[in-house]
């Protein structure tokens, strides 16, 4: 079998788990309070051109949102998203639970436009009763989007200057950050998203590590006591420098751009394969997810040779399918699966 299911299906990146080893037998303190960490801490911040910010380490993409969202909003307030955000679909009502709902906007192809977002706010101010309604306390996109799509810097500095306009943070989910700047096209640096929003976070989770997320931010006013809430949300890892001595891997010696160059490559091969086959995309993205539109009797032959996504509901002849390259896809793999079709 040759697995495309997603790109947290497998350990750690031999890099990372040789770090973790040779780290293993030392004692340092708790919390995340250890040179590891801070060091890693440093490093990004570095890469981000960011000079008075602060990093928090967290161990998962759903407690990130969770924890980040709770601290921005007032507990009456809601977030705006993209009806396709993982905080709105995958995310179990976790954003819900912590009194926050998600009002979601139309999308592109999983992205936000600057203009829709404009248009809900002014409208919401101009009601009258706007003080009986959710307000919207901030906005929350993905780079990558759940659709595996990307956004142009002209786009990012655009939704930027809607929310510094009605002085709302902006949030960018980077679980697949790695494989977003990868992006053939892409036209975002590290540094240009790390000064285009409020708040992101680099995922690792998806991205090489065995798990967890970096929390990157230039205004650390905006996040007061913000360990505090991230041991309330029962976030807070004990044996922190694990988180620590990962990122400091993954931002050594440019690890996280090769990690997200190869699995763009990967996902390239893949799409140019099934393209000259003659199967039809779903979806057109540029990252490490690719989606396909495979008519049902391929579906059920390719499973008994790969593991995969049906994405959505299963057609009558035809099925739309995702299948997702990370550091560990091997060329060989996607030889086996392109034979197959």
């Amino acid at each position: 079998m040759v697995f495309f299911d997603s790109d947290y299906m497998v350990g750690a990146h031999p890099e990372i788990l040789a770090r973790l080893i040779d780290t293993n037998s030392l004692h340092t303190v708790g919390y995340g309070r250890d040179e590891f960490t801070k060091d890693a801490a440093e490093k990004i911040l570095k890469a981000c051109g960011i000079d008075n910010g602060q990093v928090y380490f967290l161990v998962g993409g759903t407690q990130t949102n969770a924890v980040v969202i709770d601290r921005l909003l007032d507990h009456n307030d809601g977030v705006l998203a993209a009806s396709t955000a993982h905080i709105n679909v995958h995310e179990a009502g976790a954003i819900e639970s912590n009194g926050h709902k998600v009002i979601t906007l139309p999308h592109d192809n999983g992205k936000l436009n600057a203009h829709d977002i404009s248009e809900y706010i002014k409208q919401f101010y101009s009601d009258d009763t706007n003080e009986f309604m959710v307000r919207p306390g901030m906005v929350y996109i993905s780079f990558p989007t759940e659709l595996g799509t990307i956004y142009s810097k002209d786009e990012l500095e655009n939704i930027y200057a809607v929310c510094r306009r009605y002085d709302i943070p902006l949030f960018i989910d980077g679980a697949r950050l790695a494989y977003g700047l990868a992006a053939d096209g892409c036209d975002v640096t590290l540094q240009e998203l790390a000064h285009n929003c409020d708040v992101f976070y680099i995922g690792g989770t998806k991205c090489g590590a065995l798990f967890g997320e970096a929390v990157v931010t230039k205004r650390p006013e905006l996040f007061p006591r913000f360990r505090s809430l991230i041991k309330l949300h029962g976030a807070t890892l004990a044996k922190g420098r694990l988180l620590g001595v990962q990122f400091l891997a993954l931002f050594s010696d440019e690890l996280y751009r090769k990690i997200g160059e190869h699995g763009v490559r990967m996902a390239m091969k893949l799409k140019k394969g099934f393209m000259d086959k003659g199967y039809p995309l779903f979806i057109d993205s540029p990252t490490n997810q690719q989606f396909f539109l495979l008519p049902n009797d391929i579906i059920e032959h390719l499973k008994e040779v790969a593991s995969f996504e049906i994405w959505g509901t299963k057609g009558e002849k035809t099925t739309p399918v995702r299948f997702v390259t990370d550091w560990s896809s091997a060329e060989s793999d996607i030889d086996i699966l392109l034979a197959n079709i």
